[in-house]
């Protein structure tokens, strides 16, 4: 028996909700949402597919459950530059789902943004074990890398580390050829700017997220193990202690854990630690 919670029903939670539930990966649902209309209209709309799932809209039944989504608050729109700005609107949200998160023993994914410092925020608050409270993001980002290296004739793996926003930090030494910096420069501008075009015109991403999360319900679930990145609150590793940020990590029923030999070059760790610094200033604002 697997139960999945999802705080936050909205585009991307409703998506991940509609698509474990239809997918058969999952035995139950608990849905929770502010606005209490779109909760409703999102449980029935999931009672009218062909599934037969328990759907509760139960707050108790939250922290019961074995893997939780964190997708509540405001989304990221074409009026809001970079991720991080979404921090003051968010926080609020982010401190009223504590309350239904109080003996939570399970997995959970946070999703909504800036989504490493929720993660580091959700990590110390509810004193979880590092490798239970896991960002997402760096699958997504490693997808557009993917196909921003093959839309300039490069093949090999596709890994994003650093921060799900402005500071990400693509890995070009791992593609076994020598990437010029002046070509780095230019693939990082497109990945900076990657989800604007799907946001302006439709309103926000959704497929691609949505997707991603469900690959890593599968590995929480011990369906398969794979090494992606994502983001885990550091305890020393790669340098950093203070922050959550996107690293390699493999993922199982056991939860994430973090690869810490893999190496970078020069232009890497610049950008890491600049990554690194930004998310840190960010965590510092929070009441942990």
């Amino acid at each position: 028996m697997t139960t999945l919670a999802v705080l936050g029903v909205g585009r991307i939670g409703g998506e991940c909700a509609f698509a474990a539930a239809t997918l058969g990966i999952i035995d139950e649902l608990v849905l929770a949402d502010v606005y209490k209309p779109l909760l409703r209209a999102q449980a029935l709309d999931l009672l009218h597919t062909n599934t037969d799932i328990p759907i509760s809209t139960e707050n108790n039944r939250i922290r019961d459950a074995d893997i939780c989504i964190f997708a509540a608050g405001s989304p990221r729109n074409p009026s809001i530059k970079t991720r991080a700005d979404l921090f003051d609107a968010n926080l609020p949200v982010a401190e009223a789902c504590i309350q239904h998160l109080g003996g939570f023993g399970g997995k959970l994914i946070v999703v909504s943004n800036p989504m490493d410092v929720f993660c580091y925020y959700f990590q110390k608050k509810l004193g979880m074990p590092q490798e239970d409270c896991i960002g997402f993001g760096g699958q997504l980002d490693s997808r557009r890398f993917a196909v921003a290296l093959a839309g300039h004739g490069i093949d090999g793996p596709a890994y994003v580390l650093g921060e799900h926003g402005e500071h990400q930090v693509p890995l070009f030494s791992h593609l076994g050829r020598e990437i010029p910096v002046t070509e780095r420069e230019e693939i990082l501008t497109e990945l900076r700017g990657a989800s604007m075009e799907v946001i302006s015109g439709k309103g926000g991403t959704a497929f691609g997220p949505a997707s991603h999360i469900i690959d890593l319900i599968r590995m929480l679930k011990g369906e398969k193990h794979e090494t992606i990145t994502v983001a885990l609150s550091l305890d020393g590793e790669y340098g950093y202690s203070n922050c959550a940020m996107g690293v390699p990590a493999h993922i199982s029923s056991n939860g994430a854990k973090v690869m810490c030999d893999w190496p970078l070059d020069a232009w890497e760790r610049e950008q890491l630690n600049e990554a690194g610094t930004f998310l840190e200033s960010l965590c510092r604002r929070l009441d942990v």
